[in-house]
């Protein structure tokens, strides 16, 4: 089941890479048919697309690695690397907006063929938000930060896309020619926002964040169900590194307890929490019953 997840991921990333050639083809297309900045703006965002689909790639490879010396945990970190890079590059690509939209407000482009170039940056768009569409569901589905992160970049992209189609739209209608830099300057701001919102979810992992209350809640419901035998539960621990959710805390059982009766307990527990994540890697410590703590702990 593991080796099929990797598998899918890494089709999907190398689809991300695909559709984000198609997608710059299209909108540089665009741009050269027009002269818009908004257009050029959209292009530019595109380029980020293909360079963090080729990083998501190598993280998910990399984090697809199985445990060894050095690493005994794996490497799943490795995928919080390749988003917290893409928020990175997405900041650059809207500083590069910023620069092309300021010479814009200096000296205001003429649009040319503007119905051709919009038809061609429509196309893009509808690749694009079908693709993020397909990113966001899977990378979800096969928990994988790099994956979802990639997605909500794109979505982000077919946001400002449609609004640059508007408003270029709007700026060929009225004659208005500062609205072109104007739209540029408007897309850069909105790529800040995506990629400090990018940067900040990747960082959560890294810095070993608990698993989300709502699964931390059906975590406890199931040691509490699955812990016939023992005493309570204390000390719950959590945190997550792409598909692989760790799990560790303290099993407090009766102190005649035999060892094999402790241990048929804590296989029953792993069994269940494996059927709520099927990648979690799970730690028990049994303890005898005084070392029960009465308060903020599981109780079964």
């Amino acid at each position: 089941m593991l080796l099929s997840s990797r598998s899918s991921t890494e089709k999907l990333a190398l689809g991300s890479i695909v559709v984000g050639i198609s997608v710059l083809g299209l909108k540089a297309l665009a741009w050269w048919l027009t002269g818009s900045i908004a257009l050029l703006s959209d292009a530019l965002e595109s380029t980020v697309n293909v360079a963090t689909a080729v990083a998501a790639l190598i993280a998910i490879r990399v984090a697809a690695k199985p445990a060894d010396k050095d690493h005994p945990y794996g490497h799943h970190k490795a995928e919080f690397f390749s988003a917290v890079l893409e928020g990175v590059m997405i900041i650059v690509a809207a500083l590069l907006i910023l620069r092309e939209a300021w010479e814009g407000f200096q000296n205001p482009p003429v649009l040319a063929a503007p119905g051709a170039g919009l038809l061609v940056n429509v196309a893009a768009s509808a690749l694009n938000g079908w693709w993020c569409w397909v990113l966001i569901a899977r990378g979800r589905a096969l928990r994988s930060p790099a994956l979802v992160a990639d997605g909500h970049h794109l979505l982000t992209d077919v946001i400002s896309s449609v609004g640059v189609v508007l408003g270029v739209t709007l700026a060929v209608l009225t004659g208005w020619a500062v609205l072109d830099p104007a739209l540029a300057a408007l897309v850069a701001l909105n790529i800040l926002w995506s990629g400090w919102k990018v940067m900040t979810r990747s960082l959560s992992g890294l810095m070993d964040e608990a698993v989300a209350e709502e699964t931390l809640e059906d975590i406890r419901a199931t040691i509490s169900d699955a812990a016939a035998g023992a005493i309570e539960a204390h000390d719950l621990r959590t945190r997550h590194a792409g598909p692989r959710t760790f799990i560790d805390f303290h099993l407090v059982v009766d102190g005649h307890t035999t060892v094999e009766a402790a241990h048929t307990i804590c296989d029953r527990i792993e069994q269940a929490l494996k059927k709520k994540l099927p990648d979690a890697q799970i730690t028990i410590h049994v303890e005898p019953e005084h070392k029960a703590k009465h308060s903020g702990v599981v109780v079964v």
